[in-house]
């Protein structure tokens, strides 16, 4: 094994789980394989600690990107991801209930979020996709994004769900604390983002520019959740109409075409109308919406993400462009840092760029080919791809390119991914909250949850 992590490092790992520094990197042991099981809670861990150790210290949230080179060109060291928070507040819990850390951190910790949620900017009940974390203030995505962003606003309102449930049988002060999560999910206007009543939700809405970024949120892609909230809200609820007619296109979301053999079920929001989607819309809506069972008169999304995955990893051992590295051992598309900045990579949009989150947050789909990536990953590239805060965010063997940066919205669904295909944490915690079978009886979804 090339990496210099090793069972020496798990051994301390297990013994002292409560501890919340970065493990120390061992001796080389190049006979050492891990137990999948070890190998899956070292993962967990190391990127935990992302959310953890590496958070950004007034605020408690999650630092948008961490480079271990300390170098970052557009001066964002500080700034915090909203949506990449939420992700971060999930990995918590797991940190809590796989003894990463004690349960009075983890409750200090969301206070301090809390605290600071509720101090922050906010349009209508929504916050920006960007805070600068020393003061609260948002920091502007794009020129007509620099108010609400609805869909980052939902990956952290899924997540106070999830806080609130888990706390809301705790002790007193932790059921106060659950209150104020509840509170702060409450307070978020979906209604208000109709844009005067349409029924469509519309992602952007700015203090200085209205409604002019105009980007109505159709499917599919990764904001299906933000429908989800937006019907289950008891303060601020859009009626069903909304999610057909604009989510749904009135029908036209479905798709009849297939890939190696893989029906797509729905439309991607892709230039081609048969093409396929980078893959984190398969993780960042279904990080607490359990997938198991859950089908409406649109799509079996368990089969939809299943089968999204599945093309992922059938396109990388085709590898038509014959990167190097590819095959079933390294498969897996998404949105990441790439050789020329960023890029939203899928099959229809191959740089030889490959994103451990992908295939690592596809754990409940393809457990088997997630496990031989992260093998893959661990025990061959080692250290080129392992560090600080686990895998690091993205990679290409053709090019030799091997950065040592981290994102939060690619590292957040690892380990809340892998929870849920080994224990369903966060999808229990999500699916038990009343509002939530609420909404999706109102839209029509089955589900054994519900």
């Amino acid at each position: 094994m090339k990496n210099t992590i090793t069972t020496i490092l798990l051994i301390s790992v297990i013994a002292f789980a409560g501890c919340t520094g970065t493990p120390q990197k061992g001796a080389n042991n190049n006979d050492a394989t891990l137990p999948d099981d070890s190998l899956l809670t070292l993962v967990q861990r190391q990127i935990f600690q992302y959310f953890w150790e590496g958070a950004e210290p007034v605020s408690g949230l999650a630092r948008e990107r961490i480079h271990i080179d300390g170098e970052y060109p557009q001066k964002d060291k500080e700034v915090v991801t909203i949506g990449g928070s939420g992700f971060g507040l999930m990995t918590l819990l797991v940190g809590i209930e796989r003894n990463f850390i004690t349960r009075q951190a983890g409750v200090e910790r969301f206070e301090q979020v809390i605290g600071y949620l509720e101090k922050a900017d906010r349009f209508h009940g929504a916050w920006p996709h960007w805070l600068d974390g020393p003061t609260g203030k948002a920091k502007p995505f794009s020129k007509n994004d620099n108010g609400g962003d609805l869909v980052e606003t939902a990956f952290m309102a899924q997540a106070l769900i999830c806080v609130r449930e888990y706390l809301r049988q705790g002790d007193e002060h932790e059921k106060q604390l659950a209150a104020r999560a509840d509170t702060l999910w409450k307070s978020i206007e979906w209604d208000w983002y109709r844009q005067g009543g349409q029924n469509v939700l519309y992602w952007h809405w700015s203090p200085t520019a209205g409604w002019a970024a105009n980007h109505p949120i159709r499917g599919y892609d990764e904001c299906l959740i933000t429908y989800v909230l937006a019907a289950s809200s008891p303060t601020h609820g859009v009626p069903a109409a909304v999610y057909h007619e604009g989510w749904a296109r009135s029908g036209a979301i479905k798709s009849t075409a297939e890939r190696y053999g893989h029906r797509l079920i729905l439309k991607h929001n892709v230039p081609d109308s048969n093409g396929v989607g980078p893959l984190f819309w398969s993780h960042y809506s279904y990080l607490g919406l359990d997938p198991r069972g859950l089908k409406d008169e649109y799509a079996d999304y368990w089969e939809l993400n299943r089968n999204h995955a599945l093309i992922h990893h059938d396109y990388a051992v085709e590898n038509p462009k014959g990167f190097k590295g590819y095959g079933r051992q390294a498969w897996g598309f998404t949105a990441s840092y790439s050789i020329n900045g960023y890029s939203a990579h899928n099959p229809d949009n191959d740089l030889g760029v490959i994103s451990p989150t992908a295939a690592l947050s596809s754990f409940p789909y393809t457990p088997e080919y997630s496990m031989e990536m992260m093998r893959y990953l661990y025990e061959q590239l080692g250290d080129k791809i392992w560090g600080q805060y686990g895998f690091y965010d993205a990679y290409s063997e053709t090019d030799n390119w091997f950065p040592q940066r981290y994102l939060a919205i690619d590292q957040g669904p690892i380990t809340v991914m892998i929870e849920n295909h080994r224990t369903g944490l966060l999808w229990k915690l999500f699916m038990g909250a009343p509002e939530i079978k609420d909404g999706l009886k109102k839209l029509g979804f089955k589900s054994p949850n519900i």
